[in-house]
């Protein structure tokens, strides 16, 4: 059991950069990823003991329910919560407030960045079969902007959930 919790974190750390390529690729948060980082995260706190896995639960629950109306209005996507809330589910309590804190912080930078990002990218290349992923993507993204597309908030779940799960907690 110690070296199941011994690799969890970066087990979840995978997950989520998985996340948040799936989320930049697609705009799509696949529900398996989000089951297996709450899965992983439930065998890290049972191994903390009862009473911080019903506390790790019950605050998981919380954010849900608490996002829930943000993504009836659009504001979020219904991928975003349930990533988030399974996050939650593998964080110790008092780390809890810091994830929340941290990707609100960083979400609003990534909001900032996609409203600000129309005028500040200049006109991608024109696409050719031989382009590098990360040009595709960024021709992609532009088109995105472009358009006031979806912003893909799972980098900023999965960017401070990669810091306060590995980072703080293991580092």
């Amino acid at each position: 059991m110690h070296d199941l919790v011994a690799t969890t974190p970066y087990a979840i750390a995978v997950l989520l950069a998985v996340a948040a390529w799936r989320d930049v690729a697609t705009r799509l948060i696949p529900d398996r990823i989000s089951v297996l980082v709450a899965l992983l995260g439930l065998a890290e706190r049972a191994a903390a003991g009862p009473a911080e896995t019903v506390v790790s639960l019950a605050l998981a629950a919380g954010l849900f329910l608490l996002l829930l109306p943000a993504v009836s209005r659009g504001v979020l996507g219904g991928g975003d919560v349930k990533l988030a809330s399974a996050l939650l589910v593998g964080l110790a309590p008092a780390a809890a407030w810091d994830f929340v804190f941290l990707t609100a912080m960083l979400g609003g930078v990534l909001g900032l960045a996609y409203m600000a990002g129309p005028g500040l990218a200049g006109q991608p290349r024109t696409r050719s079969a031989g382009m590098p992923l990360l040009q595709r993507v960024l021709q992609v993204e532009y088109w995105r902007l472009r358009r006031r597309g979806p912003v893909p908030y799972a980098v900023a779940i999965a960017s401070s959930g990669i810091f306060t799960h590995v980072v703080t907690l293991r580092g």
